[in-house]
């Protein structure tokens, strides 16, 4: 008997599983412009908007408004989708998905924010981005204030008011092994010298890695953005992000 899992009124259990093949056929179809396979392909791939809207599940909001939004990201990574790239549907699909939750969740908060505010905010993020971009390096307050010639409290007060509540145990990075969480990157006043001894490793193991690879490290974990934007930033595939991660990953480990 399948196992049957219901969300937002949804039977993943009725949900229709492709190959890969199975896949690539529909969705060579839907690019020609084939309404009924772009209805069959969105259906198929139902599983990563279900996925999406479980790890939203503490951040408040209807579950079926939610699911509405997460299947709105799916089309638009649907008609988005580029063919010609080696990469998998369900990577490019996934964080589309996630943003677009993101933005309907932060526009609908409980909190209002005022629209002068949100427009702040959001010329503040591209002003960041473009700063990280120029500089290689996190801007400050006063950085992205003096680049958009705003005072520095208009600035602070605008990102404040758009940031989203975070749990201490949400995760910030995983390797496959041990998921490290929010809670785990807090200082405590206590060993302050061991504290110092692991920030000196740190420096030293990123003084190690070559130019490339440090940008990446910048991008993903200090940005937060994901291997497909980094490549798309950077000009190399996917898979070539992925396994210079690893390779810089695996160097920071040997200094601890």
């Amino acid at each position: 008997m399948s196992r049957k899992v219901e969300i937002t009124g949804v039977n993943t259990a009725t949900l229709p599983k492709l190959t890969g093949v199975e896949q690539a056929e529909l969705m060579r179809r839907v690019k020609t412009g084939d309404k009924k396979a772009r209805e069959e392909f969105a259906v198929a791939n139902m599983r990563l908007v279900l996925s999406v809207v479980q790890r939203f599940h503490s951040r408040g909001g209807n579950a079926d408004d939610v699911f509405q939004v997460g299947c709105i990201g799916l089309m638009k990574a649907i008609d988005n989708f580029d063919v010609t790239l080696n990469v998998k549907f369900s990577t490019y699909a996934v964080p589309m998905i996630i943003g677009e939750i993101k933005r309907f969740l932060r526009d609908n908060n409980s909190i209002r924010v005022s629209r002068s505010l949100r427009d702040i905010a959001y010329k503040a993020l591209k002003a960041k981005e473009e700063l990280i971009k120029n500089n290689a390096k996190e801007p400050t307050i006063s950085d992205i204030a003096e680049y958009l010639e705003i005072p520095i409290r208009d600035v602070s007060v605008a990102l404040e008011a758009i940031s989203e509540p975070i749990s201490l145990y949400d995760p910030v990075y995983n390797d496959g092994d041990d998921t490290i969480h929010l809670v785990d990157q807090l200082s405590v006043s206590e060993d302050k010298e061991d504290n110092w001894l692991e920030k000196l490793n740190l420096m030293d193991a990123l003084r190690k890695l070559s130019s490339r690879e440090k940008q990446i490290m910048t991008l993903r974990y200090f940005v937060g953005k994901t291997q497909m934007e980094v490549s798309d930033e950077i000009g190399i595939s996917q898979a070539q992000v992925s396994r210079l991660e690893k390779n810089a990953i695996n160097e920071i480990k040997k200094s601890f």
